[in-house]
């Protein structure tokens, strides 16, 4: 993880008072005010540069953005859920590709604020910055999104937004119209009843600012979903998609739609068992710590309450990228404070129990943090008031109490686990003490491999590389076999495009211990070659190619070398798939010679089209590619290769938890979870992006 500290020997870390604080009321503390009302919303300043700038609210207006839309949206009924007010949300993909999002909270303020002279419903949903989550006497005490400029956001950036709320016993609706123009103003249409209360809005996302898709992923809400849900245990979220295939939709064999339900009383516990599903676990169920400390702040007056629960588990995994944090259920996906916590608990207590114990002998190195983190996955999720983050992106949480807070809470519960389990605690030992052993061996293969490289070249033998040495116009194509990458060196632009053929599949570095992962000369040229170190020393801007594009036969070995580099790509270069530097390339599987000129067809559709287009009669002669060593070098740039022409997909991610499960079902030790992930998703085989 970024700029982690890690606790490498007994007595570093300074001892930390604690008086741990009762959390069995924490839900009640965290709630907001029941009279929540118009005097609740403040108004900090107006929305109208959002649609002509709306990277700077959404950070980009491709698919990821279009999805965060609604992400804005179900994050106000989840904070209503913090705030303890809502316990059921819905969510609908509409046949149009409009979402309807319904939650049993409080219901938007329908009384005049003071400050806007409009209802809560019009201010909440037309200015930018107004809203209940600003701190202090506010109606909520946490809250996620964008801290109130989530519902505005998603407004300016829609065709229309229809707002109905419930509450007060009466039902409110307004329309808004154009980016967020209110169609006249809020109207009571009907009566509710208590049990009726709470906030709907259904919105359309303006195709003028995604111009790239309107179309929303299923698989991308439903994993969202199913996390929104594993953070809030015991909130329900049904997800309904009503689209036909033609419309983007996934229904079920039978043509009905869609419906999943997402209810986890188990909370984060529950979401590292999913996280290890088709894992072998060290101790079967996760150790669960929680709690929750007053801090004051700087100013000497202002106090704070901020919650922690963490859920740990070991397994016999050999990867050290299991910990997913999350403050105020926003993914923060390059740590911070309270991962660095966590770090400190772990190096402390783990090396204290090991010596007290005598595990750890008086000549013994301390486990190191990689030593703790190797087949760890953990969930650590932050209720914080008032969170400070590390850019504008949300990423890496910045609050330095937070540090001290997550250690003391995990120190003591961790340590108390471990002395009432001791036979659990001694598994853990024992996977630590074989992770330092493969940690130490590795360290020699690494040198090893680093000797010899120095010994020969700064670069594999096998590369072609570019002549250019700007890394922004460079391409690093990894190809199938010496065939192909022979007519890839021949076909390609010399000066922008780099060629380095595999011999055969690389490692599975899902199943191999470091020391033969460093060992293994295919992957050592891949390091060697994109220049950028590995995992928490990789610097993704020190990348030689700002395009890694794997090229392989679209055949089964071809899918499961691609698989094999994800895997290694994700394992040791994350970065690399987190900022879209990998691409696969998609070469033709047909080529159809018609008076005089080459077709090309990618897929089982596209040849059927493109013989109806060409009028052929049945039989007429066409060529499938069984591998990229079939083509010459002129066809491989015509097709694959081309900038101008070539079709390439980019991988991205989500959700990690999702991508760390995907990984280990398809690359692991289990066969169950393989087979069951193949069967559920056979049908559905499509260009993905992982």
């Amino acid at each position: 993880m970024a700029d982690e500290k890690e606790n490498t020997s007994v007595g570093e870390e300074e001892r930390f008072t604690y008086v741990k604080e009762d959390v069995s009321n924490e839900k009640a503390l965290e709630k907001g005010k029941e009279d929540y009302s118009g005097s609740d919303i403040q108004v900090l300043e107006g929305l109208e540069a959002v649609r002509k700038r709306p990277g700077m609210y959404i950070a980009t207006t491709a698919a990821a953005g279009l999805h965060h839309l609604v992400w804005e949206i179900v994050d106000n009924s989840i904070d209503e859920a913090l705030a303890g007010y809502c316990r059921n949300i819905t969510v609908t993909i509409n046949h149009d590709n409009s979402i309807l999002v319904t939650d049993d909270g409080r219901g938007v303020p329908v009384d005049t604020v003071a400050k806007s002279g409009l209802s809560g419903v019009e201010t909440v949903y037309t200015i930018l910055h107004a809203g209940g989550k600003f701190g202090g006497e506010g109606g909520y005490k946490v809250s996620g999104g964008l801290h109130g400029v989530g519902a505005s956001v998603v407004n300016a950036l829609s065709v229309w937004m229809e707002v109905t709320v419930c509450r007060d016993g009466g039902k409110f609706f307004l329309r808004f119209e154009n980016g967020g123009h209110p169609v006249g103003h809020l109207e009571r249409i009907g009566d509710s009843t208590p049990e009726q209360r709470g906030t709907t809005v259904h919105f359309k996302p303006d195709p003028t600012i995604f111009t790239e898709t309107t179309v929303y992923n299923y698989e991308t809400i439903r994993n969202h979903m199913r996390q929104m849900a594993f953070l809030n245990g015991g909130i329900k979220i049904i997800l309904t998609d009503l689209r036909t295939p033609e419309e983007g939709g996934r229904p079920n064999e039978d043509g009905s739609p869609r419906q999943e339900s997402f209810q986890y009383d188990g909370g984060i516990r529950e979401y590292v068992t999913y996280i290890d599903t088709g894992k072998v676990p060290v101790n079967p169920q996760p150790i669960y710590c929680e709690g929750a400390e007053e801090v004051t702040l700087a100013d000497g007056e202002t106090k704070e309450r901020i919650y922690a629960e963490v859920a740990l588990q070991w397994t016999d995994s050999y990867s050290q990228d299991g910990i997913y944090s999350f403050c105020n259920n926003i993914s923060t996906k390059e740590g911070g404070t309270h991962v660095e916590g966590l770090n400190l608990a772990l190096g402390r207590v783990l090396n204290d129990y090991a010596r007290s114990f005598k595990l750890l002998k008086e000549d013994d190195k301390n486990f190191t943090g990689e030593d703790c983190r190797e087949g760890l996955t953990c969930v650590i999720s932050i209720k914080h008031p008032n969170p400070q983050y590390e850019g504008q992106t949300k990423t890496k949480l910045g609050n330095s109490e937070v540090r001290k807070i997550v250690s003391s809470i995990v120190g003591e519960d961790l340590r108390n686990w471990l002395n009432e389990n001791p036979a659990e605690a001694r598994s853990i030992i024992d996977k630590l003490q074989l992770a330092s052993r493969a940690r130490e061996a590795a360290r020699v293969a690494r040198e090893k491999t680093r000797k010899s490289a120095l010994e020969i070249t700064t670069l594999p033998g096998k590369l072609a590389d570019c002549s250019s040495k700007d890394p922004m116009e460079c391409e690093l194509y990894i190809v199938e076999g010496n065939s192909a990458g022979g007519s890839a060196k021949q076909g390609r632009d010399a000066k922008t495009q780099a060629i380095l053929p595999l011999r055969g599949k690389i490692l599975n570095v899902e199943k191999a211990r470091e020391d033969r992962i460093w060992a293994n000369a295919e992957i050592g040229n891949m390091i060697t070659a994109i220049g950028a170190g590995v995992r928490e020393n990789f610097d993704v801007s020190k990348i030689r190619y700002n395009k890694v594009v794997i090229m392989t036969d679209a055949d089964v070995d071809g899918d499961h070398i691609r698989i094999l580099l994800l895997t290694f790509f994700y394992r040791f270069m994350r970065p690399l798939i987190e900022f879209g530097h990998v691409y696969i390339a998609q070469p033709p599987l047909y080529k159809i010679d018609y008076k005089g000129s080459a077709y090309y067809a990618y897929n089982d559709a596209q040849l059927e089209a493109l013989r109806k287009n060409l009028n052929l009669k049945p039989g007429f002669a066409f060529q499938r590619y069984k591998g990229l060593g079939e083509m010459d070098y002129n066809q491989l740039w015509e097709t694959t290769m081309d900038p101008k022409a070539r079709k390439m997909i980019r991988i991205t991610i989500d959700d990690a938890a999702e991508a760390e499960q995907i990984f280990t079902e398809l690359m692991g030790e289990e066969v169950e979870p393989r087979k069951r992930y193949i069967a559920e998703n056979a049908k559905f085989v499509q260009n993905l992006d992982i």
